[in-house]
């Protein structure tokens, strides 16, 4: 293949142009390595949702990022939220980053478009552009950008004068008139008046394509997806549409060939990815700042309240003042203490410990722990669970240990009705700026993308049902594994042309990102204000700020997230007890229920577990019947049991338990191990 690196596309829609671009990520670096380009941009509208994702993934395509965004400019001031007289409410403006600077003043004002320029759009304005245009270079964008749209309305007095305030703002060099080729009349016009201005203003030409879908014959998918978005029918003749198929990812040939009456257009494409080179560093961490006693480091304070809380806790660990366990006890707490100081996370527990124990001093129903962190002594000592990891044998370094340096993740169960507190709390503690909630996005899947497109298609709704009903109940499943999988999906494509085309739009659009909404319990702390580090999101309709970032690239990024989970049997626990308080006038210390009571055995066994959480399922009481739990390890050994790994071991477990098979284990040395579990490897430690 002949070598085009003497073009690179600066204007590019991946799927985080949310239900407007169909660009998936790695789709678009495969087809920019194919095409030998060395590098390519991401510019989305009004956002940077994908930034860490496609940076990542384009240096492991051999390709350098680009990272960008397609702005939309207030006319006036952002703060205005009403239409000026023209009917426009915003201008398109491309942003590309070229350093670390740059990166930091695309963050800014992408969450200031959100968080003060909201209307119908997240919008800047050029008073903002001007206070963080260090570092960033301007396009001019497409027909919707300011210049563009005044050359077409005939006005080229306003169009220079527009090109001369942004030549002003992003410095001599940094802004580029954006010209296209895409078969839409007027963008003929704009590219005359855009080389005029050129001239005139000495200011450089560049050469795009505003790629919304990697391949031509994609644009009547991208179609059906703009329906989609704004809740129109193809047949819908007043619809928002491209107009033509050109708004694909061509190839540096393609390019050439179009812009041959302008080559220094298509060279000033690789000028700026010269000019673009910011480098990102991953594998630091950004705790938040925890206020400490006077003299004390992170460490010595963790130490002191860990000591303690084991001191608190050893009456009733060790009833009979035994000092050899005693002693196990407390070079547990100090080989953990080591680990924690060694990996520079003590900061970490100090704040959990600190929210849990806020939680549980207002009265705010706290879960006694879950996951791995329930084999931290630590996390028992000071307060954060409420599980003995010794008398368990749970193991610490399942949770930390320095082979696997990333940091801690300790999922917190609050009752749901009084989680918000906990949120507040550590806002009100940390700084408004310095918290927000994660962002996560919606996928369109097998059943949900059929549905959408069949309304797009304007196909009658018991239709496109019976279609989606059609695609087997199998946890993401694709559209073509389901169409392999039924026989009726393949005779009913082949017998009627118009679902043979729903189909394929909807494996066209499968996967891609719908909508965005806000993690279920992720929580981000910075020690910083968080617009430093990462953009942020604000909803048009709520009041929430979440990251633009997702969990796995806030953790990338070096931020902590916490885990704030609303659980409602929490709820209900604490109704209960407060019930059976005023109704029976009987205090139930829910901490310090017994574990041994013969009565609460014979419920399980009976298989009356309705609505006691995690062993509800009919699944779950069946296994109950059989197994007939009399202790609490058979109890958790059956949870640990209901999961899609070990389930082929429930019989096996069941007839050791039972007497039925003789219990044995693979090596002698594993009975200690193994002794409770009937010889069964069930967990994971």
């Amino acid at each position: 293949m002949k070598t085009h690196a003497g073009f690179v596309h600066l204007h590019v829609h991946t799927q985080y142009s949310l239900l407007d671009g169909t660009i998936r990520i790695e789709d678009l670096l495969k087809r920019a390595k194919d095409f030998q380009m060395p590098a390519v941009a991401m510019t989305d509208h009004g956002n940077v949702f994908g930034a860490i994702d496609f940076y990542q993934q384009a240096y492991r395509h051999g390709l350098k990022p680009i990272i960008g965004s397609e702005m939309y400019v207030a006319p006036r001031s952002r703060t205005e939220k009403s239409p000026p007289g023209s009917g426009e409410n915003s201008r398109h403006l491309v942003l590309l980053v070229k350093n670390k600077q740059g990166y930091k003043n695309l963050l800014k004002l992408s969450s200031d478009s959100y968080r003060e320029g909201y209307y119908y759009r997240p919008r800047i304005d050029k008073e903002l552009l001007r206070s963080h245009h260090e570092g960033l270079i301007g396009l001019s964008a497409c027909l919707h950008g300011e210049i563009s749209s005044h050359i077409v309305r005939g006005d080229r007095e306003a169009a220079l004068s527009a090109a001369a305030e942004y030549r002003d703002i992003f410095g001599a060099g940094d802004f580029y008139l954006e010209i296209m080729e895409n078969g839409i009349p007027e963008q003929r016009q704009a590219n005359e008046g855009l080389m005029e201005i050129g001239r005139k203003l000495s200011l450089p030409l560049v050469a795009t394509n505003d790629c919304h879908y990697l391949n031509r014959q994609d644009a009547a998918a991208h179609e059906i997806l703009l329906c989609i978005q704004t809740g129109k029918t193809i047949e819908d003749q007043d619809r928002m549409k491209f107009h033509t198929d050109q708004f694909y990812f061509r190839s540096p040939a393609e390019m050439q060939a179009l812009f041959d009456y302008c080559p220094e257009a298509i060279a000033n494409t690789v000028a700026v990815a010269e000019k673009c080179n910011l480098s990102l560093d991953f594998g630091e961490f950004f705790l938040p700042h925890f206020r400490l006693d006077e003299d004390k480091s992170l460490d010595e304070q963790l130490g002191k309240i860990s000591r303690e809380g084991l001191q608190r806790l050893l009456p009733v660990i060790n009833p009979g003042g035994d000092e050899e366990i005693t002693r196990k006890y407390e070079k547990r707490l100090a080989d953990e203490l080591a680990m924690i100081k060694s990996m520079g996370f003590a900061g970490y527990f100090l704040i959990v410990a600190d929210f849990v124990n806020y939680a549980r001093d207002n009265g705010i129903p706290v879960g006694p722990g879950r996951g791995s962190a329930a084999g931290s002594l630590v996390a028992y000592a000071t307060g954060i669970t409420r599980i003995d990891p010794i008398r368990y044998g749970l193991f610490f370094e399942r949770f930390l240990n320095p082979d696997r340096k990333s940091m801690p993740d300790i999922d917190i169960d609050f009752c749901q009705e009084r989680r918000d507190e906990i949120i507040r709390y550590v806002t009100e503690k940390y700084g408004r700026d310095n918290v927000a909630q994660i962002i996560t996005f919606g996928k369109m899947l097998a059943k949900a993308v059929i549905r959408d497109v069949g309304r797009a298609m304007n196909i009658p709704y018991g239709e496109v049902d019976a279609i989606a009903k059609m695609v087997p109940n199998v946890l993401n499943i694709t559209l073509a594994d389901a169409i392999k999988m039924e026989p009726r999906l393949q005779e009913v494509a082949k017998k009627n042309e118009r679902i043979q085309k729903l189909l394929n739009y909807s494996q066209a659009l499968e996967g891609l990102n719908r909508h965005s909404s806000t993690h279920a319990a992720g929580v981000v702390i910075s020690d910083v204000p968080l617009d430093n580090r990462v953009p942020l999101y604000k909803g048009p309709k709520d009041d929430v700020v979440t990251t633009q970032y997702s969990m796995n690239d806030i953790q990338t990024v070096g931020l902590t997230k916490f885990d704030f989970l609303g659980l409602k049997t929490l709820t209900v626990i604490k109704n209960t007890v407060q019930l059976v308080r005023e109704g029976r006038g009987i205090d139930i210390d829910i901490e310090n229920l017994t574990l041994d009571d013969k009565a609460t055995f014979e419920l399980l066994q009976r298989g009356n577990t309705d609505g006691i959480f995690q062993l509800e399922s009919s699944g779950m009481r069946d296994i109950l019947l059989s197994m007939k739990p009399d202790c609490i390890e058979d109890v958790i050994a059956l949870i640990a049991l209901y999961r899609p790994g070990p389930m082929n071991m429930v019989s096996d477990f069941i007839a050791r338990k039972l007497g039925r098979t003789p219990i044995s284990y693979v090596v002698p040395e594993l009975k200690d191990i193994l002794k409770e579990t009937y010889g069964v490897i069930l967990y994971q430690e």
